[in-house]
C-alpha cells in the first residue's frame, strides 16, 4: 500500500510565485500533513510520499518519501505519475480558482484513485451558494441567503445582519459581518453570498464517507473572531452529550443530501439555542480535510487514516476516543484542557 499525500501551499502549488510563502498557509498545511504522514506510517506495509516547496526546508518527515517541486511544470508532472502509481491519493487545497477541482480531476484522469472527494462533489460543494441551495432544497436548515455578482452593492431588503463571504473561499477568507445595506465591505472582485446571520454556536463535524457508510467523527466547537471578520482561531473537544448528538444528526442529513463521494468531508454548523436543535443550520461543505484532523486524531484512540482507508474500501471502522478535552488553533497546535 503506498498513499500519495499532496497539500497545495506546502507541495509546490506556489512554487512559481516569487518571495517568501504566507506563514499562515505553510503552518497549516504542515500541521495537516504531518498528521497524515504520521498515521499513514503507522499502517503496517504503507509507504507514504509527499511534495515539498523547497523554501519549506523543515518539511521534513522520517521514512516518508519527499519530493521537490521546483517549477509548476515539475508540480503537475510529478502529480500525474505519483497519483497515478499510488494506490490512494488524498488532496488537500483551498476550493477558489477552481484549485482542488482541478487537481481532483487531474489525479482521476491519470486513473488515480482518490481517498479525498470526487470531482463531482466538489463541484457542488466548492461553491457555498449552491450547496445551500441545494441542501435547502433537501429539506435541510440553512441561513436565508442570496448571489451578489461582482461589484454589486449589498441589497437594501435582505434581512440583517448578515455575513457576506466569496462563493468558492476556504478558512474564513474574506468573510464579513454586516449590519445592514449601509456597511462597506472591501470590494470584491469575484462572486460573493450574502446569508443571514444566525446566532448560536459555531461548530463544525467531520465525516469520513465511503461508498457504503459515513462516519461521523466527534463534533467540536469552533472558536470564530469577534472583530467583524469572523476569523476562524480553531476549536476545541468534546462538546456536551445533548450538542454532540444535535451536530452529528445534522451533519448526517447534510452528507445524505449531497452526493455521494469518499474521504474526509467538513461540514460548518450554528447550532442554536433550541435544545430540539430547530434553531440549528449547516453553514457550507468543506470539501476536503481540514485542520480540525489535528484535534480529532489527538481525541482519537483509533487511527483516522487507516478508518479513511477501511470505510473507503467498504469495510467497519470503530472510532473511539478518549475522556480528555482537546482545544487546537488554526495552524495546529493541539493542546489538552483541564
Amino acid at each position: 500500500m503506498h498513499i500519495f499525500i499532496y497539500e497545495w501551499a506546502t507541495g509546490g502549488g506556489l512554487v512559481d510565485e516569487p518571495g517568501p510563502l504566507p506563514t499562515s498557509l505553510v503552518r497549516e498545511g504542515m500541521a495537516m500533513v504531518g498528521a497524515l504522514v504520521s498515521d499513514a506510517q503507522r499502517i503496517t506495509g504503507c509507504g507514504v510520499t509527499a511534495f515539498r516547496d523547497p523554501r519549506i526546508v523543515q518539511l521534513s518527515y522520517g521514512g516518508c518519501e519527499i519530493v521537490d517541486v521546483l517549477s509548476s511544470v515539475a508540480h503537475d508532472e510529478e502529480f500525474e505519475r505519483q497519483a497515478a502509481a499510488a494506490d490512494a491519493t488524498l488532496l488537500i487545497a483551498p476550493e477558489f480558482d477552481g484549485i482542488l477541482m482541478k487537481l481532483a480531476r487531474r489525479a482521476t484522469a491519470v486513473g488515480g484513485r482518490l481517498l479525498s472527494p470526487s470531482p463531482e462533489f466538489i463541484r457542488l460543494t466548492a461553491d457555498k451558494h449552491r450547496t445551500c441551495e441545494a441542501l435547502r432544497a433537501a429539506g435541510v436548515r440553512t441561513p436565508r441567503g442570496a448571489l451578489l455578482e461582482t461589484d454589486a452593492p449589498l441589497p437594501q431588503d435582505f434581512p440583517y445582519p448578515a455575513v457576506v463571504k466569496p462563493v468558492d473561499g476556504a478558512g474564513s477568507q474574506d468573510t464579513y459581518f454586516v449590519r445592514g445595506a449601509h456597511d462597506i465591505p472591501p470590494a470584491y472582485a469575484w462572486r460573493r453570498r450574502i446569508e443571514q446571520f444566525v446566532p448560536g454556536m459555531a461548530a463544525s463535524a467531520a465525516v469520513i464517507c465511503g461508498p457504503d457508510r459515513r462516519v461521523v467523527l466527534e463534533p467540536c466547537r469552533q472558536r470564530i473572531s469577534d472583530d467583524g471578520r469572523l476569523r476562524y482561531l480553531g476549536g476545541e473537544l468534546p462538546l456536551t452529550a445533548g450538542l454532540s448528538e444535535r451536530a452529528r444528526d445534522l451533519t448526517s442529513i447534510a452528507i445524505r443530501a449531497l452526493p455521494p463521494t469518499t474521504g474526509y468531508v467538513g461540514v460548518d454548523l450554528v447550532l442554536g439555542s433550541d435544545p430540539n436543535g430547530t434553531e440549528d443550520y449547516v453553514i457550507e461543505v468543506n470539501p476536503r480535510l481540514t485542520t480540525s484532523y489535528v484535534g480529532l486524531r489527538a481525541a482519537a484512540q483509533t487511527n483516522l487514516a487507516e478508518a479513511m482507508l477501511r470505510i473507503a474500501a467498504g469495510e467497519l471502522a470503530t472510532i473511539e476516543y478518549g475522556n480528555r478535552p482537546i482545544e487546537f488553533d488554526s495552524s495546529g497546535n493541539v493542546s489538552y484542557m483541564r
